[in-house]
């Protein structure tokens, strides 16, 4: 069963990004997640399967 990934939850993944971070913004959730890179700024497009092996925490804004 796919994990509960929303639009706007922060990502913390078991790999850093070469700049040294290892918490990404989901911008997007489906099939493919996309994600910005919260040291750089960076994008990128990944497959949901691989995405949910790496992820190691999932952080969700508190909405009023």
């Amino acid at each position: 069963m796919p994990m509960d990934i929303r639009v706007g939850d922060v990502l913390t993944m078991k790999k850093k990004h070469p700049c040294g971070a290892e918490r990404w913004l989901v911008l997007r959730s489906g099939m493919d997640f996309r994600l910005r890179c919260l040291g750089c700024g960076h994008e990128v497009m990944i497959p949901r399967a691989k995405a949910e092996k790496g992820i190691k925490a999932v952080s969700r804004p508190e909405t009023p």
